[in-house]
């Protein structure tokens, strides 16, 4: 009889032991989602809404390309879950990815440029004296969730505090792995830079506690001053969204320009003829920072494919191409290491100056790094 109910006794303790254990993991569960609804973003409304609809991108509500893209092309017999799960792409690293630290104050000559790659697309611009910030994302996950999501193959260089004073802040499009709100509120706290943007994304920064006078939004082909550099959005092929709603904020490319160097960076973007007029108007560039990964046969209007960022290249007049877009995130199903060295043969076979830095290191435009192949050995 005393050992029945002592079975009893541990019964009920187990079951109250696994409720608390069960509450315990919901409770953990709402604390890491708890910030979800706020890293969605902001909807357009009022004098920004009025002001999307007027851009000649905005029709029937949303954004558009130029001309009508498909984000996915349909491939009979192709199951892309499948090859997700079961793919023998080899979509990481072998080992850690070697890191380095820049300087943080090194002293700059009036009219010297030197690009700082991050990783992805987190890129520092120095010219003349200046320093543009280009899609800063520092969180581990590119993702609205702590918890889920494509998660980082290699830390930042160096933590956000860290960096130098910005003199401006550049968005390409509201895509997680190029808008971050946790990184955009730090940046909020230890910067004092503008965040220039294009339409409608300043909804996400307002929301996320942006103050409207560091808010500057662009369309397509607008400018702004800012620190003596001339700041152009020029337009991309790609599309827009943070949750169920599609294109409700525009995407961009960037043209910064000072008094004697300039450089353009591609956002997100399919290769498409607007390169050759960006490259009339604005080129040509003493740099390019070109999107080379997360490219795929299934989405091939939407990002370019290594031979085509070369393409566009030569279209923008570009002088040294850095490559960005590649190395951090696995976004798709191709090898790790397949876009970079995919580049560096298209680049030898048509004679295109190429520099690919390891994250953090400072290239000089002028004395660029030879290509050593350093991702090979890890690939």
């Amino acid at each position: 009889m005393a050992r029945a109910q002592s079975t009893d006794v541990e019964r009920s303790l187990g079951r109250r032991m696994r409720g608390a254990a069960g509450l315990a993991a919901l409770a953990g569960l709402a604390w890491v989602a708890r910030d979800v609804p706020a890293a969605l973003g902001g909807r357009l409304s009022g004098a920004r809404a009025e002001r999307a609809a007027r851009s000649p991108q905005f029709r029937e509500g949303t954004f558009h390309n130029r001309a009508g893209t498909r984000t996915m092309v349909a491939e009979p017999g192709r199951n892309l879950v499948r090859e997700l799960i079961f793919g023998k792409q080899k979509r990481r690293p072998t080992a850690p990815v070697p890191l380095l630290r820049p300087s943080v104050d090194a002293p700059q000559a009036a009219d010297e440029l030197n690009i700082v790659w991050y990783g992805h697309a987190s890129t520092l611009i120095e010219i003349e004296g200046r320093r543009v910030l280009l899609d800063p994302v520092w969180s581990d996950r590119c993702s609205p969730s702590g918890l889920v999501g494509p998660r980082r193959l290699h830390e930042p260089p160096i933590h956000l505090d860290q960096l130098p004073r910005l003199d401006a802040i550049l968005i390409s499009h509201d895509h997680y792995d190029h808008l971050d709100m946790h990184t955009v509120r730090a940046l909020l706290v230890v910067q004092s830079a503008p965040f220039l943007v294009p339409l409608g994304v300043g909804a996400h920064l307002e929301r996320w506690g942006v103050p409207a006078e560091r808010i500057i939004e662009l369309d397509w082909s607008e400018s702004h001053r800012v620190a003596g550099l001339e700041i152009t959005a020029t337009a991309a092929q790609h599309f827009s969204g943070r949750g169920l709603r599609r294109d409700g904020t525009l995407w961009s490319s960037w043209v910064v320009a000072g008094a004697r160097r300039k450089v353009f960076y591609t956002g997100d973007s399919g290769y498409f003829d607007g390169y050759a007029e960006i490259g009339a108007e604005h080129g040509p560039f003493d740099v390019t920072l070109m999107q080379i990964g997360a490219y795929d046969r299934a989405w091939p209007t939407i990002h370019m494919f290594p031979e085509e960022a070369v393409d566009a290249h030569l279209d923008l007049r570009g002088g040294l191409f850095v490559p960005v877009h590649w190395a951090t995130f696995n976004l798709a199903l191709h090898d790790w290491s397949e876009p970079v060295d995919r580049l560096w043969a298209e680049a030898k076979a048509r004679d295109v100056r190429l520099a690919v830095p390891r994250p953090g290191e400072r290239v000089v435009v002028d004395e660029p790094p030879a290509v050593d192949g350093w991702w090979q050995a890890i690939a």
